[in-house]
């Protein structure tokens, strides 16, 4: 956690920077006005998702973990983690709470992502908003594009991380 926050930090400083640089001190100092104002629109969803993260660690058994997204799950864990990440509420914010709760629960690395991908990329909870504003087609044909990209960003962590030569990286 130390070396991301490290990171994001060098990136605002640069940022900033880069801004005083550019636009001068009071348009520096406006960026990061909107931009913290806007932890008040984020920060309650955080809260409730860490409040939903150890919930969902505490309620689900690590013996449910280990039989349908553990390392011994294979092909069936990544279909899992894909189809939760499709009907998982609440956006990238809440679903990498989520994957964290899987992980310290006991989940492997390929169904996690996978679970993260399909939350990205199939969203069913953005139906709605697609279909109203796009249509059926549009929705269907991006289904389709992109409907084994969940699944082979699974097999591809499980081919190289979970199993593979990134294997001793990871674990």
């Amino acid at each position: 956690m130390l070396i991301s926050t490290l990171v994001m930090a060098a990136i605002a400083f640069a940022l900033f920077g880069a801004t005083w640089w550019r636009g001068g001190h009071e348009v520096a100092l406006k960026g990061s006005t909107a931009g913290l104002s806007r932890i008040w629109h984020v920060l309650p969803i955080l809260v409730f998702a860490f409040i939903a993260t150890g919930l969902v660690e505490s309620l689900i058994p690590r013996e449910v973990y280990a039989r349908w997204i553990g390392a011994q799950s294979g092909m069936r864990g990544i279909l899992v983690g894909s189809l939760a990440g499709a009907i998982a509420p609440g956006g990238p914010l809440v679903q990498a709470g989520i994957a964290a709760g899987f992980l310290k629960g006991g989940a492997a690395l390929a169904p996690v992502i996978a679970f993260l991908v399909a939350g990205e990329i199939w969203g069913f909870t953005l139906i709605p908003i697609e279909v109203g504003l796009l249509g059926w087609k549009v929705y269907l044909i991006r289904l389709a594009c992109t409907f084994f990209v969940p699944p082979m960003a699974g097999l591809l962590t499980y081919w190289l991380v979970d199993r593979g030569p990134l294997a001793a990286w990871w674990g």
